[in-house]
């Protein structure tokens, strides 16, 4: 705080106010450190975004979809019939505090219309545009009626049965439910994403049935293969998803990962022209984006020879975008080549990300099972326990009345012998030792009602009462009942609701056999330039004659120089243990004077991974030697990295038990040199080393080390340049090796 004037000092404390408070005059400056106001200001609006605004909770909704759907609950809107939608946000303007067009595109996304969802929620009349196109707008909230779907009612069931939380609203005017009793695990069953501050969600959906189906198998046994039952993702829009086996198993058993969709076509034949429909694409795509990247691909020459024109067809009938083809063309080829080129084929990026008791966790399709199965479990006791003191305190009412049905002439005398009306109920708990609310229930008791038939029903009643009080009890006391309860509600979701999958599904087998040959690329020679820092040069030896130096950022050097051809294989091998292959005609011919591509950014890398090293090859003979810092090495052949399927990125590449010192690639065998953090040399033939069919093996321990020593430069022998090399070399491993000679150690400087 700036210092205060002595006239300022001397001024007058306003009245009212603790002795230590002043009131600051114009002009003061409070000082403060700007990472308190970030706390203070920042970190409150954030962790706002991310519990009550972005991210979905264990029923699969986020709060504005809540608050929306329990209106049109509370509206009547699940039996009754269509009310215009601008009601409907008005209504709900009572709950959600924001303005009624964010309300209204919240309401589209949920409509069946829009075609957003694989599970719809909202019943729909009217245009509500479409998730597959941009252009499509949906109209104006005046225009359109809804109601909720048939299926709500397992969103609400005995939400008015004490199943979860009420709160008060934003003003404390009415109350909301802090998440629906979901009888399903609907956080599967929708796509959804979400970005709050620092994280985001992205979950896909997967068919109502096999979700069902996976959660009654995992509650009747924990180590159920979820695979057997859930197959895919399943998206609204439909398409083909393409099976990988790894990919599958990422996101089902982590939460994160992709999954690709290829759009669904089919040829035909019109007017002589053979003619591409298609009827499906990836719901992460619209029609306008396919069509714009087709149009680019044409003006840059790239589909001239098979594309003639293309065009939106869609209609009432669906989406559907045709491609005229040019005389001659193969719409098999032609296809393979647009699914490669455009968003025909595009990836569904997973982060199961889910807000569980106010923080969020990412989970795995198990994971989020159990999650919900807690959840449920609670609900169905909630609601157990609610009915349970329904029917006691309707049992205390029946005995009560039961008292009186013995002797009805006594409590007529009781009451026509009573002066004041409000003397009823006591003299009736006296005269019957019953306690008040008893009394104040037969005292409503019409005398018309006081008959044979009448008493013989509540005789019943009580039997029917103590029965069902007990079958109460036992399920509070019993989780098996519980789950079987779960089980039934779940059986019944299935019954009513269940509807065949959208997505198909290829599997391996079927891309294998779909796989065509690759389009003819050129083989010229060229040279490849790799860079510390991740940059790609491929440069002509025309061009590189005629070039000057080469153009590096100020802190990279050139790591790698190969001499090739352009259409040979590249496996770039990366610091998180994975390696991503395409072929060098990938990337463009260019010049020393330039940068070159960002090969992370052009083979699409994860966030902070970087090149460790590039191999060549193009019939993946011969093997990859991975040589670690604690003095192993791991042998693998390299056909272990060829994939029958065009795959672009392959996982566990090599170990992660250690730091990688390098990576050598060689067709034959060959001499290497290990080379320690205190001069010990120690060179091996790499036919001493085992291959491993295990790519990420953690390897053989090829030198022997003392505590605090390490392995700092492995590479081959003969680039070594030992004095004498045989010096070095070892029949058997593990090996501690020979100290190097000071002219072996002037070398390894040198070079």
């Amino acid at each position: 705080m700036a210092r205060k004037t002595k006239k300022e000092q001397n001024m007058p404390k306003s009245q009212g106010l603790p002795d230590n408070v002043e009131i600051l005059s114009a002009g003061e400056v409070l000082e403060n450190s700007i990472t308190d106001t970030l706390r203070e200001n920042y970190m409150p609006y954030a962790m706002s975004v991310i519990v009550s605004r972005a991210l979905p909770e264990i029923d699969g909704l986020k709060p504005s979809h809540r608050k929306l759907l329990y209106t049109m609950y509370d509206m009547g809107l699940l039996k009754g019939a269509k009310t215009k939608s601008a009601n409907i946000v008005g209504q709900t303007m009572r709950l959600n505090p924001h303005g009624d067009q964010a309300i209204y595109e919240t309401m589209v996304r949920l409509a069946r219309g829009n075609e957003s969802l694989l599970v719809p929620f909202v019943d729909s009349k009217g245009n509500f545009g479409k998730a597959y196109s941009r252009d499509m707008a949906y109209a104006a909230s005046r225009y359109t009626e809804a109601k909720l779907e048939p299926i709500c009612e397992e969103l609400f069931r005995d939400i008015d049965s004490d199943t979860v939380d009420f709160v008060d609203n934003y003003d404390s005017t009415r109350q909301e439910p802090t998440l629906l009793p979901t009888t399903f695990p609907n956080i599967l069953t929708n796509n959804t994403l979400g970005i709050a501050v620092g994280m985001a969600s992205s979950i896909c959906s997967f068919n109502l049935e096999e979700v069902c189906r996976t959660t009654i198998a995992l509650i009747r046994d924990k180590n159920h293969n979820i695979k057997d039952t859930l197959l895919a993702p399943d998206f609204a829009g439909g398409g083909i998803v393409l099976y990988d086996q790894s990919d599958i198993d990422q996101i089902y058993s982590t939460g994160r990962g992709s999954v690709r969709v290829r759009s669904r076509w089919q040829a035909v034949k019109e007017d002589g022209k053979t003619i591409i429909e298609i009827t499906e694409i990836p719901s992460t795509t619209t029609i306008e984006a396919i069509i714009d990247k087709i149009a680019d691909l044409s003006k840059a020459g790239k589909i001239n020879k098979e594309v003639a024109d293309i065009r939106d067809e869609t209609d009432l009938k669906g989406l559907k975008i045709a491609i005229d083809l040019k005389r001659g063309a193969d719409p098999e080829k032609t296809m393979q080549k647009l699914f490669k080129l455009t968003p025909l084929e595009d990836s569904f990026s997973a982060n199961f990300n889910v807000l569980i008791a106010g923080a969020p966790r990412v989970m795995g399709i198990g994971e989020i099972i159990e999650e919900w199965v807690a959840f449920r479990t609670d609900c169905v006791k909630r609601r157990t326990y609610h009915n349970l003191n329904i029917k006691k305190d309707r049992l205390h009412l029946v005995q009560g009345l039961e008292y009186i049905l013995l002797d009805i002439d006594r409590a007529i005398e009781i009451v026509r012998n009573t002066e004041d009306e409000k003397e009823v109920v006591p003299n009736l708990m006296i005269g019957f030792g019953i306690d008040e609310v008893q009394a104040e229930y037969v005292a409503e008791i019409r005398l018309r009602q006081l008959n044979r038939n009448y008493i013989l029903k509540r005789i019943e009643e009580k039997d029917n009462l103590i029965k069902e009080i007990a079958e109460l009890e036992d399920i509070l006391k019993n989780d098996k009942k519980v789950k079987k309860i779960i089980i039934s509600e779940l059986e019944n979701v299935i019954k009513k609701y269940s509807k065949p999958r959208k997505t198909q599904i290829m599997y391996d087998s079927v891309m294998e056999a779909e796989e065509e040959e690759e389009e003819a690329i050129p083989a010229y020679p060229v040279n490849i330039f790799v860079t510390q820092q991740g940059y790609v040069k491929k440069i002509t030896p025309q061009s590189l004659r005629m070039s000057g130096e080469h153009k590096l950022k100020a802190d990279d050097v050139i790591t790698q120089h190969i001499e090739t051809t352009n259409d040979i294989d590249l496996l770039f091998f990366t610091s998180k243990q994975q390696v991503y292959k395409c072929k060098a005609a990938v990337f463009d011919d260019t010049k020393a004077s330039v940068l070159g591509e960002f090969a992370p950014a052009k083979l699409g890398m994860d966030e902070g991974e970087e090149v460790v090293k590039v191999i060549h090859t193009k019939d993946y003979k011969g093997f990859v030697l991975f040589a670690f810092d604690n003095g192993k090495a791991t042998k693998v052949p390299l056909n272990a990295y060829e994939t029958k399927t065009n795959r672009k990125k392959l996982i566990n590449a090599y170990s992660d038990k250690a730091k990688l010192v390098n990576i050598i690639c060689s067709e034959e065998n060959i001499d290497i040199a290990f080379i320690t953090s205190v001069n010990r040399a120690l060179v091996v033939n790499t036919s001493q080393i085992s291959e491993k069919t295990t790519k990420n093996s953690a390897g053989i321990q090829v030198q022997t080390l003392k505590k605090n020593q390490y392995i700092k430069i492995v590479k081959p022998a003969a680039d070594a340049q030992f004095a004498n090399p045989a010096k070095y070399k070892t029949k058997n491993i593990p090996a501690a090796g020979s100290f190097l000679k000071e002219e072996d150690i002037a070398q390894q400087l040198t070079l």
